[in-house]
């Protein structure tokens, strides 16, 4: 049932990708990665064939090719988000291909890839944590690297009012996860994992974490919302980087 409501929620989502193409392409042209993502990847960018599961709108896989990397190729269940990121892909010659996928399992040769990037709210979708993150070892040759860039288990919590920040009365850090009630996911069910977990999860893969941090500033601020948690006081992001061995 959950997955059910959030494959129905993120198919109506991922339709805005083609509705408003012209904006995303214009976005496409000049987009970058955040500057922590840009400085953590830095050493395994140049020539990386790299795989980018859950694309969604594949900007961040066009900001990739533009530091360097061979090719990226973005898997996602979303039709209309394969089909609106390979237009703006062709549309500026950049080297990202598109599939449609059901995720974990990637239909991918062992050891084909040089670095998965999974940035900006993939892993709160995946219901199978463990069986995700055995299939990105799995296809990533040694010494491959597994990137995360992703809203920190704490945001659920966090309310968005602009005087105070708050915990929010309805969500627990240690839920196994909640309905999301925002913009554009409203209604899919988003899985919550501790930190602990998370990184607990990726060595329990066979990966060696060489790079963990958590971040103040959110990656992204629906419409105009100006929150108290946003202050830099609190955590709203974190990146980790590690290597499969």
């Amino acid at each position: 049932m959950e997955t059910d409501r959030t494959r129905e929620a993120w198919a109506k989502a991922s339709t805005k990708y083609e509705h408003e193409a012209a904006e995303h392409l214009e976005r496409a042209r000049t987009y970058r990665l955040e500057p922590i993502e840009e400085e953590v990847l830095a050493a395994d960018i140049a020539g990386a064939d790299v795989v980018h599961p859950m694309s969604g709108h594949g900007l961040d896989d066009l900001a990739l090719a533009r530091l360097g990397v061979a090719r990226v190729l973005g898997l996602d269940y979303s039709p209309a988000a394969v089909r609106s990121a390979q237009q703006r892909a062709d549309e500026l010659s950049l080297p990202c291909s598109y599939r449609e996928v059901e995720l974990p399992a990637t239909g991918l040769a062992a050891e084909s890839t040089d670095l998965v990037y999974t940035g900006k709210g993939a892993l709160i979708w995946v219901a199978d944590l463990p069986a995700f993150l055995a299939e990105m070892h799995r296809i990533l040759r040694p010494g491959g690297a597994l990137f995360v860039y992703e809203a920190h288990p704490l945001v659920p919590l966090w309310t968005w009012e602009p005087s105070e920040a708050r915990v929010r009365p309805d969500r627990s850090y240690f839920a196994p996860g909640h309905v999301n009630d925002t913009f554009p996911a409203n209604g899919a069910y988003e899985h919550q994992r501790t930190l602990a977990q998370l990184v607990t999860g990726v060595l329990e893969a066979g990966f060696a974490v060489e790079h963990l941090a958590e971040h103040p500033e959110p990656f992204w601020k629906p419409g105009e919302q100006k929150a108290a948690a946003w202050d830099g006081r609190l955590p709203n992001a974190f990146s980790l980087l590690a290597r499969a061995r």
